[in-house]
């Protein structure tokens, strides 16, 4: 499966002021795969030290942090010789169980060799608050890996040629059915498989949905083990209500999170550290409240009103308890949560894209489904499961605020048109991977004509 990510790997091999580089994310997301298939194509020789498999690794660490001499005594623990770090690929792989080879990271930096150190650690976020580890601020770089993109589900599903084409379109041309018959069926796919890369292997190999939830099941087994292994006693209860009432929460009409939904008689000061573990350990994702949109977005937020999101769009379902054949076939009892799925999926698609996007809400009735900076601009991006595109919230903020840019994402076909001083794109969710490409300068936001 070729990540998206891999790039940033290979960019950050060729900087001359390279720091040792740290890949976090939620469990099973593909990181651990992601550093050894870069270090076997563009290195000579790949050493990996796995913290959690083998204690001695860790025990290196315990005499001092001196570069010269962790990797000459991890080399002859590895390989019966001093690691020669000239064309090798060092690989730190569940870094979060040694603390103290995350502190030495700092010396790493600071010795002025040539090292090419590459750390991954899951649930990393979490481990840095529980056991008060030193995290070296300044002296690493650090990637965010996710679940699969939309895109890269399609890339790895033999979809490449429709990504092709539609990235040579321009961007307002209407989409020729031949590509958004497949690419609709390629979202139905992805609303169903998600993008932890276990279950998208596990359809590679079998185009089977039934398969694919036994995987799915499998993986949300282990995540419910986490929150035992990685979590403070007092809170691993809580985060399990938390955690099974997502779905419920997210398939509200107000889907606003409500602490007291979680559990009856729980208040928000009870859970908050509860889900504040599931966000920092990837799983879930906070969409905060915005009334008056001003930039920064961030500094006029209410991080009191909130929703929260699944970090895959396979795991909601399959979680939810929602049988693939109700996405497949779409029937008027699943229409309620097809929304809240299409949501989950925007979010998802907006995050792995680095933006950092909330929700406006203004009196009881009003509400669009997503808010983001764009340079100097505030763009709104409104969401809806098929191709009626009515709504009247988004309109009565292009009406309002009077945005130069607005999305209202759907099954409907691309087209824009000019509202007042709006530049309204009806853009296809299948096509949320190349949202940037609609804002960016080179577009000037201008129509092109296909």
């Amino acid at each position: 499966m070729l990540r998206d990510v891999k790039q940033k790997l290979v960019n950050w091999k060729e900087k001359k002021d390279r720091k040792p580089l740290l890949i976090t994310g939620v469990r099973q997301c593909g990181k651990t795969y992601l550093m050894e298939e870069f270090g076997n194509e563009y290195f000579d020789h790949v050493v990996k030290i796995n913290f959690e498999k083998n204690e001695s690794f860790g025990e290196v660490f315990d005499r001092d942090y001196d570069p010269d001499r962790i990797l000459r005594e991890l080399g002859y623990l590895v390989e019966g010789s001093p690691i020669d770090p000239t064309g090798s690929l060092i690989i730190f792989d569940e870094i979060q169980a040694c603390p103290r080879a995350i502190t030495a990271l700092k010396y790493f930096a600071e010795s002025g060799k040539d090292n090419f150190i590459l750390c991954a650690g899951s649930l990393l976020d979490v481990e840095i608050k529980r056991k008060g580890i030193s995290f070296p601020v300044g002296k690493i770089e650090r990637i965010r890996m996710y679940p699969l993109s939309f895109a890269e589900f399609v890339r790895a599903a033999g979809g490449e040629r429709y990504l092709t084409m539609l990235s040579s379109y321009d961007l307002y041309r209407e989409i020729p059915a031949y590509v958004t018959e497949p690419m609709l069926q390629f979202l139905k796919q992805y609303l169903i498989i998600g993008g932890m890369p276990a279950a998208v292997q596990k359809w590679i190999d079998t185009e089977d949905f039934e398969a694919v939830d036994e995987q799915l099941e499998m993986i949300l087994h282990d995540y419910k083990d986490d929150f035992s292994n990685h979590a403070e006693m007092k809170d691993v209860l809580k985060i399990g209500w938390i955690w099974d009432a997502l779905p419920k929460q997210l398939a509200k009409e107000n889907n606003k999170f409500v602490f007291s939904h979680v559990k009856e008689g729980a208040r928000a000061r009870d859970l908050e550290d509860a889900l504040s573990w599931l966000i920092d350990a990837g799983l879930a994702y906070k969409l905060e409240k915005v009334e008056h949109p001003e930039i920064p977005l961030s500094a006029c937020s209410d991080a009191a009103s909130f929703k929260v999101y699944m970090a895959d769009t396979g795991l909601l379902r399959k979680k939810a308890g929602v049988p693939y054949q109700a996405v497949l076939s779409e029937p008027k009892s699943y229409a309620a949560f097809k929304g809240a799925l299409a949501e989950n999926y925007c979010m998802q698609e907006l995050v792995v894209q680095n933006i950092d996007p909330y929700y406006w809400h203004s009196g009881n009735t009003s509400e669009v489904d997503f808010l983001f900076q764009a340079g100097d601009q505030i763009i709104p991006l409104e969401t809806k499961s098929a191709d009626n595109t009515m709504a009247k919230s988004f309109q009565y903020y292009l009406k309002k605020y009077e945005p130069s840019l607005g999305f209202r994402v759907s099954t409907k076909n691309l087209g824009d048109n000019q509202k007042g001083k709006t530049h309204e794109i009806s853009l296809p969710l299948y096509m949320l991977w190349r949202l940037k490409a609609y804002f960016s300068s080179d577009t000037n936001l201008k129509t092109q004509q296909g």
